[in-house]
């Protein structure tokens, strides 16, 4: 029997175990992405968007004709957003010193995501991204941020917009202040803020489902890297009350007699959280948690990071997200049996997946269609909304508070609800209106979809054999199951 992907859980053998069942699906995934990215030497190419009818065609695309492209961008810097694929190109940058769970894998560790960032942008967006892996290590192999910052200005003319991602602490921070205050095209930092935004989305739908208010909730953040800083930063500015929030980081609680933090400038934005939350300087997890109404997880990959007991110390109708990758904290059968109300991960093959491949995609493209400045907190906010409210006009529920990636109308919506803050805030070059950025960001995906699938059904694109999947799959099962 040869496997299918689209129903990969009949395959199991009988008598698995929810553990095994999701330790079979994690390395199964991790060695079907090694063998498929050998197959097609990676997943993205360039093509040509315009025609060629004809030899003289090349007199268009190139020399002479193309001279009148470059005097009139000369003229007029800005219409290189529409003389050229400047206005739908996203580039995405890392330095590759944290990818994923795996840390620091070398300056080109990372081009597997950021081609898997381009990919998806191009898909569920119509947005054009490249992959962009840069060497800023010194003679001592250590990463320089400033040289990531002086990278993406001079990369300005080419791009619309800046797409930051895998780049550890305390450089991530600087980077993305210093672009974000400097740059004349939004930079985006999708390991934090667009993690925020999709938390933040699912959140408010997980509590108007627990019948609770933000502004109420005790919430415990485990993990105060860029992402949890950045979702506490969002929560706060949504209605959060900070004297209920509680961050956890390898040392303990972040609060006010963190001297640690409090000595280390470069990492002003966890400074600036101790002074804001957790007033009882709690610094024990279990203390934290217990109580909680909300738990936010951002660690280090489990199952065993969180604890089953933590969670049965919870509120009632508690809700617990384990996000981190490539295996949650805890799994959430887990979560379930130790009591949480709702759980989510940063999985697609568990209900309710909490990724930002929900978020970026429609950001970006919204930000790109109305030539925005930089992307806001407000932006990043109106997106969680547009989000969460996608989701309770189609129908929600306790294991499934947020669309799904093959929803594709949510990233018009999230597209053209962006553009329209960006353009309430001020930020926005051009104005354009709701209808058409859902309808040209709508447009853009079908095209998308279509050339994929003409490239498909042609054998441009050809498709593995059912055989080598089914080994693969065989292989890590008999590894696993005893």
């Amino acid at each position: 029997m040869n496997i299918s992907l689209e129903n990969i859980e009949k395959y199991f053998p009988e008598g698995c175990t929810e553990e095994e069942k999701a330790k079979i699906k994690t390395q199964f995934y991790k060695e079907l992405a090694l063998k498929m990215h050998e197959f097609y030497k990676g997943k993205i190419q360039i093509l040509p968007k315009a025609g060629l009818y004809g030899f003289n065609w090349f007199n268009v695309w190139y020399t002479p004709g193309v001279s009148s492209v470059s005097t009139t961008i000369r003229d007029e810097q800005d219409r290189s957003f529409d003389l050229s694929n400047r206005g739908n190109l996203v580039a995405v940058v890392s330095d590759s010193t944290r990818v994923l769970g795996d840390g620091n894998c070398g300056p080109a560790g990372g081009l597997g995501v950021m081609e898997g960032k381009a990919y998806l942008m191009k898909y569920l967006a119509g947005v054009d991204g490249i992959a962009l892996c840069i060497n800023n290590r010194d003679e001592h192999n250590k990463p320089n941020a400033d040289k990531i910052i002086d990278f993406v200005k001079m990369l300005q003319p080419s791009v619309g917009a800046v797409n930051l991602e895998d780049i550890s602490q305390p450089d991530c921070y600087k980077v993305l202040d210093v672009l974000r205050k400097e740059c004349e095209i939004p930079v985006w930092h999708d390991d934090a803020q667009g993690t925020a935004c999709v938390i933040l989305a699912g959140l408010i739908n997980a509590l108007i489902l627990a019948e609770k208010k933000i502004e109420d909730v005790k919430i415990v953040l485990f993990g105060a890297g860029a992402s949890n800083t950045t979702v506490a930063k969002l929560l706060i500015l949504s209605g959060a009350t900070p004297s209920n929030i509680v961050l956890f980081d390898s040392k303990g609680g972040l609060h006010k007699n963190r001297k640690d933090v409090e000595n280390s400038p470069e990492f002003y934005i966890k400074w600036d959280l101790c002074k804001k939350t957790n007033p009882g300087c709690i610094n024990d997890i279990a203390e934290g948690i217990r109580g909680a109404d909300v738990l936010i997880s951002l660690s280090q990959p489990g199952p065993d990071t969180v604890k089953p007991e933590w969670i049965k110390s919870m509120n009632d109708k508690a809700i617990v997200f384990t996000c981190a990758n490539p295996v949650p904290e805890i799994y959430p059968y887990a979560a379930k049996e130790a009591g949480a109300f709702i759980v989510a991960t940063g999985r697609g093959d568990f209900p309710n997946q909490v990724n930002n491949s929900l978020g970026f995609p429609g950001i970006l493209k919204g930000a790109l269609m109305c030539k925005a400045r930089q992307i806001t907190d407000g932006m990043a906010i109106r997106a969680a909304q547009s989000l969460a409210e996608f989701a309770r006009k189609r129908g929600y529920h306790a294991d499934k508070i947020l669309p799904l990636m093959d929803e594709h109308e949510v990233f018009p919506q999230v597209a053209a609800d962006v553009a329209m803050q960006a353009i309430k805030e001020g930020v926005a070059r051009v104005n354009v209106c709701f209808d058409e950025v859902y309808n040209t960001t709508l447009y853009d995906i079908q095209q998308t979809r279509k050339t994929i699938d003409l490239m498909m059904k042609n054998d441009i694109i050809k498709e593995p054999s059912s055989e080598m999947i089914t080994e693969i799959f065989n292989k890590v099962v008999k590894s696993i199951v005893n």
